[in-house]
């Protein structure tokens, strides 16, 4: 599984550690990727994604999983998400 969030698309960043003596070593940054369940109401049922805490606080500031789905354009989407706002369409219209 890649070190990738869903939402924002953060990665992994790479530099150096540099000492005092100005040596320098290869060292890497990772992404604070969280598991997390986020509840659909249109749903009614919990989502499980893997996303940094930047981009749960992306989601909850525009109002939840659904609002956040539907007021995304598909092209901005990956594909689990893109079949997730799939689903919440279908919900949400019958």
């Amino acid at each position: 599984m890649a070190r990738r969030c869903i939402v924002t698309g953060k990665g992994v960043q790479t530099g150096n550690n540099v000492s005092h003596a100005n040596n320098k070593t290869r060292r890497r940054w990772l992404p604070n990727l969280q598991e997390t369940a986020l509840v659909s109401e249109a749903l009614g049922e919990s989502v499980a994604i893997r996303v940094s805490v930047h981009g749960l606080r992306t989601i909850e500031h525009r109002g939840g999983i659904d609002a956040y789905l539907l007021g995304m354009a598909n092209t901005k989407l990956p594909t689990d998400l893109r079949r997730l706002k799939k689903r919440i369409q279908a919900v949400k219209a019958a």
